[in-house]
This record gives C-alpha cells, sequence and structure tokens, in this order.
C-alpha cells in the first residue's frame, strides 16, 4: 500500500505565484513616471457688451387712434317737398367742391309764396297813395267844415239862421274829423304792415333759396339718405358731408410716455386758452401718422392740436388730437393711401432733445441694476437709477458712467469677479443708435 506525501509540500507550491506577482508589481513602479503639477486654470466665459454713450435723445410717445374729419356737415332739409334733382355724383365717397349744387327740392310753391307777398307789398304801395291823397280831401273838407260852422254860429247869433242849420254845420265838421283821423290811423299802420310784408317775402325768398343743397366747404359724401323723386320734410337728414380739407386723430397715449415729453424743460407760465401752443413750443413736438400696410408703413407729416378733455381710468392714457392737412392731395398710389374716415393708424409725437442723456440697452437693467466689465475684464454689478425707458433704450439717471462696458448676455450664473471674455455687440450698438439722435 502507497504512503501520501506530507502535507507541508503542498503549500510550497503556492511561493512561485507570489514571487512572480511582487516582481511583476516591482517592474511596474519603477518604470511609471512622477505626476505632473499644474497650476489651476480660472474659467473664462464669454460675454457680449454695449459702451455706455450719452447721446442728445430726442423723446417720443406714441398711441393708437381712429382717422376723423376735423368738421362733419350734415345736410338737413329746412323746407318740405319733393325732390327734383340729384347730382349725378352725389353718391358715398364721392368728393365735390365748396359751393356745387347737390340736390334740389320742388321751388314751386315757395316761388308762390314769394309772388304772393311781393303782391301784397304792391297793393299796400297803392292803399298808401290813395290813402295820402284822400287825406288831403279830407284835411280840405274838414277846413270848410270849421268854416261854415263858424259862419252859422255867427249867424245865429243875429237871429238870421236855425239851430238845426248850426247842428248840421257841427255834425259834418265831426264826420271830416273823424275822417281825417281815420285816414292818419290808416297810413300810420302802413309801415308796419309792411314790415310784416317784407318779412313774409324775405321768409319766402330764404325757403326758395333752402331748396337748393349746396356744399359749404369741400366735401366727401356719406350717409346718402335721399333720391331723387322722393318727398323730404323738415329736419329730415339727407346727407352727410366730411371735409376733406383737415383730418383728425384721437390717439389714446400712456401718460408715462407723454411724461417723458415734458422731462427737463424750462418751468413757465401755463396759459389754459393756449395750452396747445405752449406745448408746442416748449417742446418743439413734431407728430407722424403711420399705417401698417404689411410690408411698407404709410406715414403723414402732422400737426400737434389739443389734448382730450379726459384720461381713460381703466388704460390710464389721455386722448392727443392730431391733424393732418390735406390728407388726399398727399396720396401715392401703392405707397400713401387715403387717410379715411375710421381708418386705424398710429400717432408719435416726438419733443427736440432736452439735453444729452446716458443710454443703454434696456434689456441690460434687471431687477434695479446693471452687469458691467471692468477694466481687467471681470463681472461688476452695479445698481442705477433709471429716469426712464423709451422702445428698446434705458435712460440712466445715476449709477453709471459714460463709457461704461454693460453686459447684455445672460449669463448663468452670475458670479462677482468673474473672468470675462468681452465681445462687442455691434448690431445692438447700431440699433440704439438709429433710435437715438446723436449730438
Amino acid at each position: 500500500m502507497p504512503v501520501a506525501p506530507p502535507r507541508h509540500w503542498r503549500r510550497l507550491l503556492l511561493f512561485p505565484p507570489i514571487m512572480l506577482g511582487v516582481l511583476i508589481l516591482v517592474l511596474m513602479v519603477r518604470g511609471r513616471e512622477p505626476p505632473v503639477l499644474t497650476e489651476p486654470i480660472e474659467p473664462v466665459r464669454p460675454a457680449r457688451v454695449v459702451e455706455a454713450s450719452l447721446v442728445a435723445l430726442a423723446p417720443t410717445a406714441a398711441g393708437y387712434g381712429s382717422v376723423q374729419p376735423e368738421r362733419v356737415w350734415a345736410a338737413v332739409s329746412q323746407v318740405a317737398g319733393r325732390v327734383v334733382w340729384v347730382h349725378p355724383r352725389l353718391r358715398e365717397g364721392e368728393i365735390h367742391a365748396a359751393g356745387s349744387e347737390l340736390l334740389r327740392i320742388d321751388p314751386v310753391d315757395y316761388e308762390l309764396l314769394l309772388a304772393q307777398a311781393r303782391a301784397e307789398l304792391a297793393d299796400l304801395e297803392v292803399q298808401r297813395g290813395n290813402a295820402e291823397a284822400l287825406l288831403v280831401i279830407e284835411r280840405r273838407n274838414l277846413e270848410l267844415a270849421e268854416a261854415a260852422l263858424a259862419r252859422n254860429q255867427r249867424l245865429i247869433g243875429q237871429g238870421t239862421t236855425s239851430q238845426s242849420v248850426v247842428d248840421d254845420s257841427e255834425r259834418a265838421l265831426l264826420a271830416s274829423r273823424a275822417e281825417v283821423r281815420r285816414l292818419d290811423n290808416t297810413l300810420a299802420l302802413i309801415p308796419a304792415r309792411q314790415a310784416l310784408l317784407e318779412a313774409k317775402a324775405r321768409r319766402a325768398e330764404r325757403d326758395l333759396a333752402h331748396t337748393r343743397i349746396t356744399a359749404p366747404f369741400e366735401l366727401r359724401v356719406a350717409d346718402l339718405a335721399v333720391e331723387a323723386e322722393q318727398y323730404v320734410g323738415v329736419g329730415q337728414r339727407l346727407f352727410v358731408g366730411d371735409t376733406v380739407e383737415r383730418m383728425e386723430i384721437e390717439a389714446q397715449v400712456p401718460l408715462a410716455s407723454l411724461r417723458r415729453l415734458f422731462l427737463d424743460r424750462p418751468a413757465v407760465e401755463v396759459d389754459v386758452t393756449r395750452l396747445g401752443e405752449l406745448v408746442a413750443s416748449l417742446t418743439g413736438v413734431e407728430a407722424r401718422v403711420r399705417l401698417d400696410l404689411g410690408n411698407h408703413v404709410a406715414e403723414w407729416a402732422a400737426e400737434f392740436v389739443r389734448f382730450d378733455d379726459t384720461v381713460d381710468p381703466r388704460t390710464r392714457t389721455m386722448g392727443v388730437v392730431v391733424a393732418v392737412d390735406r390728407p388726399f392731395d398727399k396720396i401715392r398710389p401703392g405707397y400713401r393711401p387715403p387717410l379715411s374716415k375710421n381708418m386705424f393708424v398710429e400717432v408719435v409725437l416726438r419733443a427736440r432733445p432736452a439735453g444729452e442723456q446716458l443710454v443703454i440697452p434696456r434689456l441690460a437693467v434687471r431687477d434695479g441694476a446693471v452687469l458691467v466689465a471692468d477694466a481687467e475684464d471681470r463681472l461688476r454689478r452695479r445698481p442705477v437709477e433709471v429716469r426712464y425707458t423709451q422702445g428698446e433704450l434705458c435712460v440712466i439717471a445715476a449709477g453709471l458712467e459714460p463709457g461704461a462696458r454693460v453686459v447684455v448676455s445672460d449669463l448663468v450664473p452670475v458670479v462677482e469677479g468673474m473672468r470675462l471674455a468681452v465681445v462687442p455687440d455691434e448690431p445692438l450698438t447700431r440699433m440704439l443708435r438709429a433710435q437715438a439722435v446723436q449730438p
């Protein structure tokens, strides 16, 4: 029976692999390069900047409103009758010159009334002549009656005539006096009757003139409500005439926008009766009317006229009225259409610059502060006081100096003092300059 080898020899078989592993590890450690020490690198964030600059900024305010004619004339019939003639171009939208006859009402009845009044005046003149001639005769009869009464009274004293003869002479005298008084009264009433007949004739002439409807000024026809052969009554509206000489726009402008037009203006004594002239002279405001035509904006030069008398409590806007003279003379087919009634337009008010202002992009102001790049291109936060904003511009009153490089990029996160790679934003700079008036 064979004998098993001792168990301690099996343990010796583990040493060769262990020694081999140790040898390999020593060789690997000896062949490895030592670690290289490097300086830490600070991260740099790219940032677009715009330089804060002083410009002579022209304050502007804008609002929207509808176009309305400055004057609107309602043609109302002042006489009754049948419409016997209508102008061939009496249609809505047509333009007629001042003095053009537009409509005629049957004048026959009023011509008859005028003829009757004139005939009565002629008859009254004849009556005047007859009364004056009869008065001359009756006054002579009165003289004779007085002489006859005096003679008969002498004769009765002498006893050569009777009392009845004296009484007859006295009755004749009284009758002659009564006739003279009647004729005097008739002549006294003739001027009043003449004035009444003349007024009647003038009224007939006036009614006859009202049978012709003429344009009081150059107008555009609207709301036509009458046709030929139609009967019209007194007070009936026939049509409406809108002036084409001057159109007005009442635009609703925010009060905050109007405020900046008057900032930094000299204090003056306000004459409320000439407020419109005062605003124009104080601010030098110029108005423009704009109409968006899709890919083109039509413009008209306008004149500031007045402020409206109320403020809209819901929108906190005030009505500003501007006017455009002779808009139909400024038509450019395809570029500037007629400025017509009820057209919805934008009104832009632009005042003259009140002085140099420090402006930056509006998007650069966040929570009352701006981010700037200092001389070492590090990020700094500057609290600023905003005077007002206008479009894409923000006017700074305090907290920033001219020439500061304002960061306009969205940096996330924002770390005070972090390193920046500054890049001037030329397109934004050009856009801002286009909105401002350079000194």
